[in-house]
């Protein structure tokens, strides 16, 4: 299986991908730097070559004292000309130009420059590559440190975003430093915090607003309809009273269950360890007339022990009753409902039968006022219990999730973290 670079790339930290930058860009740029110079060198070096003046010599006449390198000494001036050094002219006296010996004379001496220049040129490629592979590594290292230093505030940014909660939305960055790209970046941050504490505080007036403005003139109106219409009543009447009772009930049930909602997605304040073996078995009894009723039965089944999780108890325990409550009352005649625990793997599992529904419905059902079927104004629920579950289990950073069954209901499953 072949390996896109780019995934590979985009898979490394940010910090790293700047460092291996700044190595490659150094090697590229060395790279081609080094083939500057050695494409130079050759072509200088063979200028040099040919520039050469040589006279012949007869044989018995050589003497290799008539000889003069001038720019260099021996072999070694011989390949310091290779490099850059200035042309060597070698002179001697030669009887004649169409000497036998002089001609092997010349060819010698022209396959030992072009031997030299080769070596020179050789050891040149080979020892600046090597250099330039060393110091390549060392930008690296040194682009990962200046890297480091120029993401140092980005780091405090993350830092302070990930201790900054809806209890702490007052802390701010204050970022201080020149006026550049990451100081107006927390600048804008710090701008978003104060949107989000204005509305985090609307919100929490609103709650608060709520809980007295809406309940107590309904808890008003249900004293009135059971003083005002206290029996005896003429006949048709009790039934009027029983209707507005009971919407009563229902609007009263529905507020609570708004302002339950808002709680639940303010988050968790304090926490403590909740038994919800306990919570689950005091929550099927509540509800066993509702499970008579609809003739189901509910079973609580304890796997490894004891189940303990950290967070509010009260929460919680409106988490397990409208997971249990749905299931019960989303069933058919018969029916079971099925509550596990496993401590082990830190999963509460509500199993229940009834309707059909469809992978591509599940979502919907955790969104508010959303049920299943058709009839979206029945008298039974609101439509809230799972989208309270699932903020409550959010806020104790659990994760609730649906499947369905193949014979008919859902598996709710809940699970927190180890």
């Amino acid at each position: 299986m072949s390996l896109d670079p780019r995934t590979l790339t985009s898979r490394l930290p940010f910090r790293a991908r700047l460092a291996t930058s700044f190595a490659g860009l150094f090697l590229v740029v060395g790279a081609a730097l080094l083939a500057f110079v050695v494409v130079l060198a050759r072509h200088g070096t063979v200028q040099h070559v040919q520039s050469m003046q040589a006279m012949y010599v007869d044989t018995p006449a050589f003497d290799p004292s008539q000889f003069s390198v001038t720019g260099a000494t021996g072999a070694a001036g011989a390949a310091g000309a290779a490099g850059a050094a200035g042309p060597a002219h070698l002179s001697a006296a030669a009887p004649g130009p169409n000497s036998l010996s002089g001609a092997v004379l010349l060819q010698k001496i022209d396959q030992t420059v072009r031997a030299v220049q080769d070596t020179a040129l050789r050891e040149m490629v080979l020892w600046s590559a090597v250099g330039l592979v060393v110091l390549a590594l060392a930008a690296g290292v040194l682009g990962w440190r200046l890297a480091g230093r120029a993401l140092r505030p980005v780091a405090a940014i993350t830092g302070a975003a990930r201790q900054i909660s809806e209890e702490s939305l007052h802390q701010r960055l204050s970022l201080t430093g020149p006026d550049d790209e990451l100081h107006r970046l927390a600048d804008t941050f710090d701008t978003m915090l104060d949107r989000l504490e204005k509305s985090f505080e609307s919100q929490r007036r609103f709650v608060a607003n709520a809980s007295h403005e809406l309940k107590t003139p309904l808890a008003v109106q249900r004293t009135c309809l059971q003083v005002g219409f206290a029996d005896p009543l003429p006949e048709g009447l009790a039934e009027v009273r029983d209707d507005m009772l009971a919407a009563n009930h229902e609007a009263e049930q529905l507020i609570n269950a708004l302002l339950l909602l808002a709680r639940s997605d303010r988050g968790v304040e304090a926490t403590e360890p909740v038994e919800l073996g306990g919570v689950a078995r005091l929550t099927a009894a509540e509800l066993a007339p509702l499970a008579a009723t609809n003739e189901v039965g509910v079973k609580v089944f304890e796997a490894a022990g004891p189940m303990v999780v950290h967070g509010d108890p009260i929460l919680l325990r409106h988490l397990l009753t409208n997971l249990t409550r749905n299931a019960v009352q989303y069933n058919r005649r018969g029916g079971f409902v099925d509550v596990r625990l496993d401590a082990a793997a830190a999963t509460l599992t509500v199993t229940n039968t009834g309707p059909h529904v469809s992978s591509e419905k599940v979502l919907d059902l955790f969104e508010p006022f959303r049920r299943h079927g058709p009839d979206r104004t029945a008298q039974s629920g609101h439509g809230l219990g799972l989208s309270i579950a699932r903020s409550i289990a959010e806020a104790h950073g659990a994760e609730l999730t649906a499947q369905p069954r193949a014979e008919g209901g859902l598996v709710l499953t809940l699970r927190f973290k180890p």
